[in-house]
């Protein structure tokens, strides 16, 4: 109803509310934070989560005004830290840092009494990174065409490493086998150290894995590239081709680090914190750090946007290990 309809009293009245509200919310928006933050990171002490909730956490303190202390959690594929963020309170100064997999992959990989997707909410994504296809130092093939068509000339004798069952390092060999006709046989790890470890060892020759992780074994000539699931050339190996480019559409695939709360956190909490995430990220010097652990730092997508990718991605990977009868374990 138009409010110039009504009478000048109800009219008054209409107004004076929304001031009201306005005012409440505003409000509450300065109230926040009203005590120190508490950034769990998942994962380990000195894994990547941990450095990135170190990397972010000064000028966290510095764009609220309250101070921002990292405690990494591990174990129960990232469920110990999503459990303890559960037992917070959940008003907005107790925040997560983790991988986008806690949500799209873990479920289908781990048997957990958590319910990772209903748990978790997106703030902010902070930065992006591809897998890449790292082969032998010595593996005769050198490109993905020669590689398909190595393993196919010798059917059954090479399998590939990921560093988690369930997990997307897994999924992109299900669909490199389905879609280049191939038999590679899957050998999970738990992480990625003890995979490349095989991998150079050549007890595993091939291996998909984070590009972050396999650049200084990339760099030093102990393993070789030979496609990478970006949708574009990751600049940290400009010359390794994507697999989109080599014909392979469906290999594409991103990891991203984000900040998480619980869904019912008050919309204006997670408003702040977003809004002081996305002035970190344009700060040069924590672009510069992203980039050295193998992220990029990429143009900012609306919290729909990222929920409507982690079900995109959670549907394919629950596809594709569905279709090998894969079981959570």
């Amino acid at each position: 109803m138009n409010s110039s309809l009504l009478p000048h009293p109800t009219r008054r009245a209409m107004l004076a509310a929304a001031a009201l509200s306005a005012f409440g919310i505003a409000a509450r928006a300065q109230s926040f934070p009203s005590k120190p933050l508490r950034v769990i990171a998942a994962g380990t002490a000195g894994g990547t989560a941990d450095i990135v909730a170190r990397l972010i956490a000064d000028p966290l303190s510095r764009g609220l005004g309250q101070t921002a202390f990292v405690e990494p959690k591990s174990g129960a594929a990232g469920a110990i830290a999503v459990n303890d963020l559960l037992q917070s309170p959940h008003d907005g100064h107790t925040l997560l840092v983790g991988v986008n997999s806690l949500v799209s992959e873990i479920p289908h990989a781990v048997k957990l009494k958590i319910d990772m997707g209903r748990s978790l909410q997106p703030i902010v994504e902070l930065a992006r990174s591809g897998l890449v296809l790292v082969a032998n130092a010595g593996f005769p093939a050198s490109n993905l065409k020669d590689l398909i068509a190595y393993v196919k000339a010798n059917p059954g004798k090479f399998s590939y490493a990921s560093y988690s069952p369930g997990t997307l390092s897994h999924v992109l060999g299900l669909l490199l086998n389905k879609e280049a006709g191939l038999d590679l046989i899957h050998v999970g790890y738990k992480g990625s150290s003890p995979a490349l470890i095989d991998v150079m060892g050549n007890n595993v020759p091939l291996m998909f894995d984070g590009i972050g992780t396999s650049l200084p074994l990339l760099k030093s000539g102990k393993i070789k590239a030979i496609a990478v699931s970006t949708p574009k050339r990751s600049p940290l190996l400009p010359d390794v081709p994507t697999f989109t480019e080599l014909g392979f559409p469906n290999l594409e695939g991103m990891s991203w680090m984000g900040l998480w709360c619980t869904p019912d956190v008050p919309s204006v909490a997670q408003a702040r914190v977003r809004e002081a995430a996305l002035m970190i990220l344009t700060q040069q010097s924590v672009r510069d750090r992203f980039f050295e652990l193998g992220f990029e730092v990429l143009a900012p997508r609306s919290v729909s946007e990222i929920v409507a990718s982690l079900k995109a991605d959670s549907d394919r990977v629950g596809s594709m290990l569905q279709s090998i009868g894969f079981k959570p374990e």
